[in-house]
């Protein structure tokens, strides 16, 4: 499995948009609006290298209202934990 953390700076007046079609995305698993000088991080996870072009130059790259992308591969998970529970307030 290959992990890609992509930065996506997007048109300010679509970046709900943007990340809604960038999340439906197949490859992508999570995308966060964050602060700073990018709008978006999507993180692509996907079976090989070909698949990660499908997903970022093919299709994330074309969504309307995307400006720009840097891509980061991911070599190593030093976290295992499951981000669900962690953020869960306990009720059921």
């Amino acid at each position: 499995m290959i992990t890609a953390i992509v930065f996506v700076k997007a048109d300010v007046a679509r970046i709900p948009e943007v990340a809604e079609e960038i999340a439906a995305l197949d490859g992508v698993s999570e995308v966060y609006s964050v602060t700073g000088q990018i709008d978006l991080i999507a993180m692509v996870r996907v079976r090989d290298h070909d698949a990660v072009a499908a997903t970022i130059a093919d299709r994330l790259n074309k969504v309307p209202g995307v400006i720009e992308t840097e891509t980061h591969i991911a070599f190593r998970a030093y976290s295992q934990h499951d981000l669900e529970s962690a953020f869960s307030l306990g009720l059921d």
